[in-house]
């Protein structure tokens, strides 16, 4: 490792108090690339770097690589290592559209599972309560018996530790009501497995794959297009998936244009004929 590496190691680890996972990351790539390229970094040819780099086919982890790099000469210049500053472009990445499941599909999964026993109580209230709030499957999860109050869901173990408050469907509530009631027992957590422990991430992923052949974010993702294409405002979805910003919730108005598109196709004249 060279000199300004390891001075570049030791400036994310004490003066910005990266965490370990981070100073991993960084450490692990620039090690990676200097041992690549037999010499410094900071001594780096470019036409080298760029056929190294060329090498990785995932854009994702392209830009991981060109970030690290990037805050390495951003550093070296600050630090006068260098005197020009060196700043490689990112790669662009196509923006993946979210995966998501029309209600009737999830209505006819649901219709599949057999409520006479303890755990397809649990499962059928697990899928309606993803659906009907958007909940994340941590906020799912952290779930306690007195967050619904009425009509109303209160998320209190938000990610970021934002709090908010949604309404939940009556048929979901029902169906979580149902699942306790069979349950029988007092324990502040609502989603158990059979041994009535705290239900899993894992345990609930295994769920939803079941049923439906999704992970439970897709229920998310789901909920929030059918909000959008039912006219929702967008601010309003916001409110209600806890998105700190509007430019994360904006991924979903995909499905207003294919409406306007498909409307389009379907009615307009001009969209049939050729002139």
């Amino acid at each position: 490792m060279s000199k300004e590496l390891e001075a570049f190691i030791e400036y994310i680890t004490v003066i910005r108090a990266l965490s370990k996972k981070s100073v991993s990351a960084y450490k692990s790539d620039l090690v990676a690339l200097e041992d690549a390229l037999q010499k410094p970094l900071i001594k780096l040819d470019t036409n080298a770097l760029f056929e190294l780099l060329g090498r990785y086919k995932n854009k994702r982890t392209l830009n991981r690589k060109l970030s690290s790099i990037n805050a390495f000469f951003d550093f070296c210049y600050k630090s006068q290592f260098v005197e020009e500053k060196t700043k490689l472009k990112f790669s662009k990445i196509p923006k993946l559209l979210p995966k998501f499941l029309p209600f009737a599909q999830i209505q006819n999964a649901l219709a599949l599972i057999d409520r006479s026993s303890i755990i397809g109580l649990r499962d059928y209230a697990l899928i309606l309560f993803l659906y009907a709030t958007g909940a994340r499957i941590s906020e799912c999860l952290a779930l306690q018996r007195g967050d619904i109050e009425g009509e109303w869901l209160h998320i209190r173990h938000a990610k970021g530790e934002k709090e908010r408050i949604v309404p939940i469907a009556s048929v979901a509530k029902k169906a979580i009501d149902a699942y306790i009631n069979e349950a029988k027992n007092e324990k502040t957590f609502v989603w158990q497995n059979y041994k009535g422990e705290r239900l899993s991430r894992i345990f609930a992923y295994k769920i939803t794959q079941k049923y439906l052949g999704v992970s439970p974010h897709v229920l998310r993702h789901s909920y929030a297009t059918s909000l959008i294409a039912g006219g929702a405002d967008l601010r309003v979805v916001q409110e209600l998936l806890g998105h700190a910003s509007l430019l994360t919730t904006q991924i979903y108005t995909h499905i207003q244009k294919q409406d306007l598109k498909e409307t389009i196709e379907a009615c307009h004249p001009m969209a049939k004929e050729k002139l």
